[in-house]
């Protein structure tokens, strides 16, 4: 390290390095306090988004509970796409929508809800997966079972399963499903008595095939 032997030469050396380094130096501090004030209007800014998000959604579901109409959660979906709680509207006009026997409008609803690997997302596959077995969308109803992703759901998406297989008369892999269903819920009467419906199924297709 340079050493002075006086004040003179301590203070023309400052000045030596505040010259060669000083810019660097406030280029520095600016960028660094930039990016601080920068990052805590984000943070301020995103809780802020959701905080208005939030009071919209409950705006549009009180509107929903005082007209039974779907006007407001639907317009708020349009408005918030990108929300969590757009998900939630969506499941709501989903089930009128199921109520009043209008699939194709039950689907699109449920297809933006089930956008994601959110547990939300997982219940609106469920969901979307029944509308789909409803329209006779076999082939897609089983796509979206399986990308449920947790496995909380997996006995309900294996019964499902079993449920779109039966009704296609895809007996074997509907015995499949199901039995896998009842690993997750051992002894549940309702899973076995659709297995016992699918023996006797097969049981009338052998005398059926016997007779031709």
């Amino acid at each position: 390290m340079e050493r002075y032997e006086t004040e003179e030469q301590q203070i023309e050396a400052i000045k030596r390095f505040w010259k060669e380094n000083g810019m660097v130096i406030i280029l520095g501090a600016v960028i660094g306090l930039g990016g601080l004030w920068g990052w805590r209007w984000y943070n301020d800014s995103v809780i802020s988004a959701k905080e208005e998000a939030s009071k919209a959604y409950q705006a549009s579901v009180e509107q929903f509970a005082e007209s039974e109409s779907t006007d407001a959660l639907i317009a708020f979906v349009e408005e918030n796409k990108d929300t969590a709680y757009a998900k939630l509207a969506s499941l709501i006009a989903a089930q009128q929508a199921v109520e009043a026997e209008d699939f194709e409008q039950a689907k699109s609803h449920l297809s933006l809800a089930a956008d994601g690997s959110s547990e939300v997302a997982d219940v609106a596959k469920l969901r979307l997966a029944k509308v789909q077995l409803q329209l006779e969308e076999y082939d897609s109803a089983i796509s979206t079972l399986e990308s449920v992703n947790a496995s909380a759901f997996a006995d309900q998406v294996q019964e499902l399963k079993g449920d779109i297989y039966y009704i296609q008369g895809k007996y074997e892999q509907a015995q499949s499903a199901y039995n896998q269903a009842l690993v997750e819920l051992p002894g549940d009467q309702s899973i076995q008595m659709k297995l016992d419906n699918i023996a006797y199924a097969k049981t009338q297709s052998v005398s059926s095939d016997s007779e031709e």
